[in-house]
C-alpha cells in the first residue's frame, strides 16, 4: 500500500458515500444544509462526514513510509487440510486494516439512516412512553384482508406479533425499538463494536421486513451483512481501533506500526549460512 493508492482509495470512499447519500438517501446532499426541527437530517453532516473520509485517508497515507507497505500475502502459506483461501481482494477488504478506510462511507451511510430514524422516535412518546406508535403498526401489519395478500408472509410471525400484540408488549417495546435504532446508528458512526453493531440493525431490518415493511430496509440489510463480515477493521477508523484490542482481538501486534514483509520461513532461508571454522582440531 503506498501513499498514492491510500489517496485513490480515499476518493473512491468519498464518492461511494455520495453516492449512497444521494441515491437512497433523499439527495440529501446541497438542499436542507441546516433542518432546526431535524437537525440529525440536515445536509451539513453528510459533508462533515465526507471530510471525516478524507482527513482518515490524509492521516493514512502521511503516515505510510515512502516506500510503501507490502501487504501481499505469502503465496505458500502453511493451512489446514482442507481449508479452502479467499480471494486476495477479498482477505484484505475483510482483514487488512490498510483497507479499512473503504467501510467508512458505509459505516456513515447506515449509520446516519439508523440514528436519524431512531431520534425521532425518541422524541415521540407514542414510541418510548406509551408504545401506541408500535401498537398502531402491529395492528395494522397483522390485518388479513379479503382480498389480495396479507402484509405479512409467514402465518407463525404474524401469530408472535399478535402475541405481542394481546399481551401488550408495546408498552415497552417500543422504547427498545427507538433507543435501539440510536444505539446501532452510533455504534457504526463512532465506530464502537460495528460488528455487533450491524447485526442487531440486520436484525431488526429482517423483522420489518417479515412484517411486510420494505422501505430502506433492503438497502440498510445488504450493507449491513458486509459490516458484519467485515468486523475485524470495520472500525479501525474508530473507537473499535482501542476497544478491539481490550477484547482480545489480534490488533495489538498492528499498533507498533507495519509488520516485516517475509513470513519467519522466508526470513530463515534468506538468512547467511553460519560461518564455518577454519581452525581444524589438532589430532
Amino acid at each position: 500500500m503506498t501513499r498514492s493508492r491510500t489517496y485513490m482509495l480515499t476518493g473512491i470512499s468519498v464518492i461511494l458515500y455520495l453516492f449512497f447519500t444521494w441515491v437512497f438517501g433523499d439527495r440529501a446532499l446541497l438542499t436542507n444544509l441546516w433542518n432546526s426541527d431535524a437537525w440529525h437530517s440536515s445536509a451539513v453532516f453528510t459533508w462533515i462526514l465526507a471530510a471525516i473520509i478524507v482527513g482518515a485517508g490524509y492521516l493514512q497515507a502521511q503516515r505510510l513510509p515512502e516506500a510503501g507497505v507490502d501487504i501481499q500475502r505469502d503465496p505458500a502459506p502453511s493451512h489446514t487440510l482442507g481449508q479452502v483461501r479467499d480471494p486476495r481482494i477479498w482477505e484484505l477488504l475483510m482483514g487488512n486494516v490498510y483497507l479499512s478506510i473503504f467501510w467508512l462511507p458505509l459505516r456513515f451511510f447506515v449509520g446516519r439512516q439508523w440514528f436519524s430514524s431512531g431520534w425521532g422516535k425518541t422524541q415521540n412518546e407514542a414510541w418510548t412512553d406509551t408504545g401506541f406508535a408500535l401498537r398502531g403498526y402491529w395492528e395494522r401489519v397483522v390485518q388479513v384482508p379479503e382480498e389480495g395478500s396479507a402484509p405479512i408472509y409467514y402465518n407463525w410471525y404474524r401469530d408472535f406479533i399478535q402475541y405481542m400484540l394481546d399481551n401488550e408488549w408495546y408498552s415497552w417495546f417500543g422504547a427498545l425499538v427507538a433507543w435501539g435504532e440510536v444505539l446501532v446508528g452510533l455504534g457504526l458512526i463512532f465506530g464502537g463494536l460495528v460488528g455487533i453493531a450491524a447485526f442487531f440493525g440486520t436484525l431488526m431490518n429482517v423483522s420489518f421486513m417479515l412484517a411486510g415493511t420494505a422501505s430502506s430496509n433492503p438497502v440498510l440489510f445488504g450493507l449491513g451483512v458486509f459490516l458484519v463480515l467485515a468486523w475485524k477493521v470495520a472500525g479501525y477508523w474508530g473507537l473499535d481501533r482501542y476497544l478491539m484490542p481490550l477484547l482480545g482481538t489480534p490488533w495489538g501486534r498492528l499498533e507498533s506500526g507495519p509488520e516485516p514483509t517475509d513470513p519467519p520461513q522466508r526470513q530463515a532461508a534468506k538468512a547467511p549460512p553460519a560461518r564455518r571454522n577454519s581452525k581444524t582440531r589438532r589430532k
